[in-house]
């Protein structure tokens, strides 16, 4: 395989609601670029993206999956992320090493919770938005309403790239308005026959062509002088222009796909080939000590490890993304976070469950390796004379909790392992062994999130666990001050004895030394008293 430069790669994030289309159009875009001969379905269960068996049996994505293709001497490092809230974790992840987000929409259900959220998430890192409608063959579907319901909600900024000429069954056709033509397919999809648009259709291209061009011309002062003095621009720099709003988060281009037939997909890799922002146009990474690390090959190397995958008869698959330099197959280095020492023995790129071998991979690339020996997920690797450490990824706090045991309590130090290891591939559970409670917590995303660990700790760790729920700890404290005098007096045929005790019990609080005035919180108890004893 041909070893890319930095300038030739582009990192991209596939997102959308649950049941958008993901994994099918992950399959069409592998099937196009020629990595894979036959597109999976997932009623086969024979897909690149949800091959493990959880994903299987429950026919969803419950981990991202790292896949590349290549196009007209581009490189797209594409990761298909799950659309389930619960799963957020591969979201965040998969955002914070690509640079551009691909939001996709069912055609028929328009802009739905996921959408929103994962745009969200997108606002908060800064990232570019593309959003592809798929599935325009549905009956419900309604590309105007659809088109009008996100300019409603994302506001001016959402600008079409393709309309189709009908929705519904009998979907076959599309104008691009940044080419000003007409794509068509046969019923199996694949190469479209292009052609002028049409004469009925022209009023309404041109009109959106306009609309695409001053949006392409408002991001770079060169192209809006030239738009103004001839109210048009040239293909390469509708492009350019394109690009600059992407990256500026000025525009969210609107594109059109069918991915269970295979129309627009090619469309779709080009226009991401040609236009989407290279790795170096992004902005830069920060390692922990503040400093500015460029994609920059001839750099020293260091790789940020953002996945770990256990798969069956190979143990794991360690997944990083080269934040500088260059790794070569046989490469010495180290792990900045755990002092080890590790040995780059193999280098892949990956194409989900598939993995084809390189010798080399350089700055802004995404690569996976196998048998590491004391890498874990968040962890850099340096080369000599590098001293990164990077730790930009940040996690939602978990959102529901559950106490766990195995039904055998012989089996418990295996429960244990068992989680750790899941919480290696998923960094959004948190395991807790509370003394006072006695028992072992288990925090996540949701009540989806730990149904699927159940399944994948009875099916493929064979430990049967029940749930229950967390116990309270029940504490007691002192709220206001009490005095207590006692006097004891005692007469034994001798001197006899006599005492007073005075006691006095309060709350502690902590000093205020601000001059706001705070509530007083009481963190600790006290008592004071005095004891006189005369015998």
């Amino acid at each position: 395989m041909k070893v890319y430069k930095t300038n030739e790669i582009k990192n991209i994030a596939l997102m959308g609601n649950d049941g958008a289309g993901k994994t099918t159009l992950t399959e069409a875009l592998l099937y196009e670029a020629g990595i894979i001969k036959r597109r999976g379905r997932i009623t086969q269960k024979n897909t690149v993206s949800d091959y493990f068996p959880v994903e299987q049996e429950y026919g969803y994505s419950v981990f991202s999956t790292v896949f590349h293709t290549e196009w007209n001497g581009k490189k797209l490092n594409i990761i298909d992320c799950p659309g389930s809230d619960d799963f957020v974790g591969s979201a965040i992840t998969a955002l914070n090493v690509t640079d551009t987000t691909v939001i996709l929409l069912k055609g028929g259900a328009g802009v739905e919770v996921g959408t929103q959220n994962h745009f969200r998430y997108t606002e908060k890192l800064n990232k570019p938005v593309i959003f592809l409608v798929n599935q325009l063959d549905d009956e419900n579907c309604d590309f105007d309403v659809l088109l009008e319901q996100l300019k409603t909600i994302y506001g001016p900024k959402v600008v079409p790239v393709q309309y189709p000429l009908a929705t519904g069954p009998g979907f076959n056709a599309l104008i691009d308005v940044l080419l000003m033509k007409k794509y068509s397919w046969g019923p199996d999809g694949g190469a479209p026959t292009i052609e002028d648009v049409p004469a009925d259709q022209m009023d309404k291209a041109l009109e959106m062509h306009k609309a695409l061009v001053e949006a392409a011309a408002e991001h770079d002062e060169a192209l809006m002088e030239k738009f103004f003095e001839s109210e048009t621009l040239t293909e390469d720099e509708m492009r350019e222009g394109i690009r600059k709003g992407l990256a500026s988060r000025g525009m969210f281009p609107v594109f059109c796909v069918d991915a269970v037939k295979d129309m627009g997909v090619r469309r779709l890799m080009e226009f991401l080939g040609n236009v989407v922002p290279f790795v170096d146009e992004m902005p830069k990474v920060f390692n922990t000590r503040g400093e500015e690390v460029a994609p920059d090959a001839s750099a020293p190397t260091s790789l940020f490890f953002f996945k770990t995958a256990v798969e069956p008869h190979i143990g794991e698959v360690q997944y990083f993304k080269v934040m500088s330099g260059t790794v070569r197959e046989g490469d010495d280095l180290t792990n900045a976070d755990r002092g080890s020492k590790e040995r780059m023995a193999q280098l892949f790129v990956c194409a989900g469950a598939n993995r084809i071998k390189v010798e080399e991979l350089v700055a802004g690339d995404i690569g996976c390796t196998v048998k590491l020996k004391d890498v874990k997920t968040g962890n850099t690797l340096n080369g000599k004379d590098c001293e990164n450490r990077f730790n930009f990824i940040k996690y939602p706090n978990s959102k529901y909790s559950r106490a766990i045991r195995a039904v055998n309590e012989s089996e418990t130090e295996k429960m244990m392992n068992a989680l750790q290891k899941m919480r290696e591939e998923d960094p959004t559970w948190q395991i807790e062994q509370s003394k006072e409670l006695r028992q072992i917590l288990v925090h996540g995303q949701g009540e989806f999130h730990l149904r699927t660990l159940k399944w994948r700790m009875e099916n493929n760790e064979k430990i049967q666990i029940v749930y229950d729920e967390p116990k309270i700890p029940y504490r007691e404290t002192i709220t206001k001050a009490a005095r207590a005098d006692y006097r004891h007096k005692k007469q034994s045929g001798g001197a006899g004895q006599f005492g007073e005790v005075h006691l006095i019990v309060e709350p502690y609080y902590e000093a205020v030394r601000n001059t706001v005035s705070m509530p007083r919180v009481p963190r600790q108890s006290t008592w004071s008293g005095a004891v006189s004893w005369y015998s």
